[in-house]
């Protein structure tokens, strides 16, 4: 199955990616151990939240923005969940099922991209 992964960092130093990099690595990782493939990663930038958010027993009003496009079994994105959930830098991420499953509608999706302006 194919599936795009937003995620919401909490953000740090203005320039400093380096816990961006690391969630988004371990997450790679898991789905590669798994057997999956990683179609694309994009990286969004830090923006405010559309509501502050309080996770992990802090409050948050900015978060840095990514997107990741896999293939992967149902068990490995469950598995990618949760080890999103448990990591306390993480804000907030969802998961989507793009496509039916069949060759011709996968084939149209590409990397994920951004078209937004930053603020």
């Amino acid at each position: 199955m194919l599936y795009e992964l937003i995620g919401i960092v909490r953000p740090g130093k203005p320039g400093n990616l380096a816990e961006v990099k690391e969630i988004v690595l371990t997450a790679g990782q898991l789905i590669l151990q798994q057997r999956g493939v990683i179609r694309g990663i994009s990286n969004w930038g830090v923006f405010a939240l559309p509501k502050a958010a309080s996770v992990h027993q802090m409050r948050h009003h900015t978060g840095h923005y990514f997107a990741m496009r896999f293939d992967a079994s149902v068990q490995t994105q469950q598995a990618v969940r949760n080890m999103l959930r448990l990591d306390p830098r993480m804000i907030r991420h969802a998961s989507v099922k793009l496509g039916d499953g069949k060759l011709r509608t996968l084939s149209r999706f590409g990397a994920p991209e951004w078209s937004g302006n930053a603020p």
